[in-house]
């Protein structure tokens, strides 16, 4: 491989992407404590996770298209659109009138969504690669963490004051904050002359060749059968905790929070053992403590003993989270660099899938007991385990600094 020369990463810019991608946990996690009150206004205990799936089918529809774009016409352009589709969508989900518009503006914030999703990591893969890289998906992570700790908090406050559909209206509010954000300090990281002038049958081609790359559908599905994981969790805990257990909505955003800081730390140890061990040691063990962590949810489901046993649980596959994710991402583009959009979009189309399809089982399964989630949980990280077996051996270029 060819030795990549980055442009310099200013001081800003690892915060203002995290910022950019903590759209996507956002929109996500600050409406779970309304789910039981969701579920309630529509009279569908299934009603919030057809609306979460919906959102992420969205999330995996759109990254496509906004990969796609950002490799033909820049980063910045795509990204400003999407977030206004995002920012418009989000009030219609404050409007919304029954599951069916719901889930259609839920669709419609996240196809808006998916260009901060996709393209911020197109952007790392624009500036380093390896290690460097490994480490600049580490810095999002940490400031992209704040989302989950802050919005469930911010939900639940929310839902203790006024109705739950104010809290698409500061979705809303914080689209036009990235917005603004992303008009006056975001440079476009793809000069013109590395974009890909090419029409419909052509990205066709590429995407067929990106997918036939083994380092990459390995680290993917790795990847995409990791976020099942999380995503089942995200559908499944506020039915549990809060309907099953009865636990406030403040109490389950404080839980919430908790396993968050968990996944931040355990993505911030990630640089160190990617430095000490490599990328892929660190891929293997932590897909073998998320499946053990998956098991024993599994084990405590089967026999129910209260909410503790499943938050011990819930607490160890965080750092199966927090552990595979940046270096999947690294494995995945490590040899995608002419076209870091495209195969970031792939990689995020695949997450999503993963995490819809996980998000509506855990929905038509749902029963108010922890089983669905921890079945769901079980199998995709026994798959995880499985595609992380059938890596190919990578050598990383180091970047300059």
């Amino acid at each position: 491989m060819p030795r990549i020369t980055s442009r310099p990463i200013t001081r800003h810019l690892p915060s203002l992407l995290g910022a950019l991608i903590a759209v996507g946990p956002l929109s996500t996690d600050m409406y779970l404590p309304a789910f039981p009150a969701i579920a309630a206004d529509f009279h569908d205990i299934a009603a919030p996770q057809y609306s979460l799936a919906a959102y992420f089918t969205g999330l995996a529809i759109g990254q496509m298209t906004q990969g796609a774009l950002s490799d033909r016409f820049g980063r910045r352009t795509p990204l400003l659109g999407g977030l206004i589709l995002y920012t418009l969508a989000s009030l219609g989900c404050a409007l919304c009138w029954s599951v069916d518009s719901l889930m259609l503006f839920r669709f419609l914030a996240a196809l808006g969504c998916s260009a901060g999703v996709v393209i911020p990591r197109a952007m790392v893969r624009d500036l380093a690669d390896g290690p460097k890289a490994a480490k600049l998906f580490s810095q999002l992570m940490l400031v992209m963490g704040v989302a989950p700790i802050v919005a469930p908090m911010l939900g639940a406050s929310i839902i203790q004051f006024a109705d739950w559909r104010f809290i698409f209206v500061a979705a809303a509010l914080y689209g036009v904050l990235a917005l603004a954000a992303t008009w006056a300090y975001l440079p476009d990281t793809l000069p013109p002359t590395r974009r890909l002038r090419t029409g419909p049958t052509a990205m066709l081609i590429r995407y067929t060749g990106i997918l036939r790359e083994r380092a990459f559908i390995t680290h993917a599905l790795t990847g995409a059968f990791t976020s099942a994981c999380l995503f089942a969790y995200l559908a499944a805990t506020p039915q549990i905790f809060i309907g099953a257990f009865g636990w406030s909505s403040l109490g389950f955003a404080a839980l919430f929070g908790f396993n968050s800081m968990a996944y931040i730390g355990y993505s911030q140890l990630n640089p160190i053992l990617v430095n000490r061990f490599g990328i892929a040691p660190v891929i293997t063990w932590a897909s073998v403590i998320l499946l053990a962590a998956c098991a024993i949810l599994l084990i405590f489901a089967l026999t129910p003993h209260g909410p503790l046993p499943i938050m011990a649980g819930l607490l160890l596959s965080e750092a199966g989270f927090g552990l595979i994710q940046p270096c999947a991402m690294v494995g995945a583009l490590s040899r995608h660099q002419a076209h870091a959009g495209s195969a970031s979009a792939l990689l995020g189309t695949m997450q999503y899938s993963a995490g819809a399809i996980a998000g509506l089982t855990v929905g038509i399964l749902a029963n108010n007991s922890a089983l669905p989630m921890a079945l769901t949980m079980t199998i995709s990280a026994l798959a995880a385990a499985l595609a992380a077996t059938l890596r190919p051996s990578l050598t990383f270029a180091h970047a300059e600094t």
